[in-house]
């Protein structure tokens, strides 16, 4: 199999579990040496960096905390001093607070704003901190949500906003850095087998969300870090300011 990200770096924000986990491994099948950061599971991060040398590519792990701004330029600064460079960003990293209704009494305001912290403000300036470094060419990605631009249910008003707000700042973001050839673009999965996804939901899909769906089931992780791969390689190369749903059909 021809690796068309050989020579490449990549972080991958919130790289210690789900998503963030799977797309590790898929950049790292192609060739990228990859960072990635975590918050708290040193052990679930460790684990994720050995099982990424293990296909012959350079990894490491870096705790940060993506809710505290400040810790954006360290975090980069941490790849570039172990690499000597970054080339792809994927900020994946994000919280999903759902399952209550805005006008709900119990309505658990802390953790929503901590949720607009993480999911918006915090990719924000990781963004801000690996522009200036990133190469000719460079990527940057995005991973939203369908819900950014379809809620197809009740009970997720702010994690709807979060990933909405993210959709129009990387179309803002292509527009800047598009002189640099940057690509700068959104993956929108739907529902995928997450512990997130677990969080909110419970055990299973309920057959009512999954009959929402033209094709009936969830996405795989696997479905969906093949979309960042590919955005992250050179075939990616003339498409930038899109959002790209990996959902099923379910906003059509």
């Amino acid at each position: 199999m021809q690796k068309l990200l050989t020579g490449k770096v990549a972080l991958v924000t919130g790289g210690s579990r789900g998503l963030g986990a799977a797309v590790a491994q898929a950049l790292a099948d192609q060739g990228a040496d990859v960072a990635i950061s975590y918050v708290a599971s040193a052990a679930k991060a460790n684990a994720v960096v050995e099982s990424l040398k293990a296909k012959g590519i350079r990894a490491f792990a870096i705790q940060s905390d993506q809710a505290d701004m400040a810790a954006a330029k360290p975090l980069i600064d941490k790849v570039v001093a172990h690499f000597g460079k970054l080339d792809i960003l994927v900020n994946n990293a994000a919280i999903a607070v759902q399952g209550k209704l805005v006008d709900d009494p119990s309505l658990d305001t802390v953790n929503l704003d901590r949720q607009w912290q993480i999911n918006v403000l915090g990719a924000v300036a990781t963004t801000r901190a690996a522009a200036p470094v990133l190469p000719e060419g460079g990527r940057i990605i995005f991973i939203g949500s369908l819900l950014g631009g379809h809620v197809p249910f009740a009970g997720a008003a702010d994690y709807a906003g979060t990933k909405a707000a993210i959709a129009g700042y990387a179309r803002g973001v292509a527009r800047d850095l598009g002189g640099r050839n940057i690509t700068v673009n959104v993956v929108q999965p739907g529902i995928m087998p997450t512990d997130m996804a677990a969080e909110v939901l419970g055990e299973g899909v309920p057959d009512a969300i999954l009959d929402l769906h033209p094709i009936r089931r969830i996405a795989t992780l696997e479905e969906v870090s093949a979309t960042v791969c590919f955005l992250a390689g050179p075939n990616g190369g003339y498409i930038t300011g899109s959002a790209i749903d990996v959902a099923g059909g379910l906003s059509i």
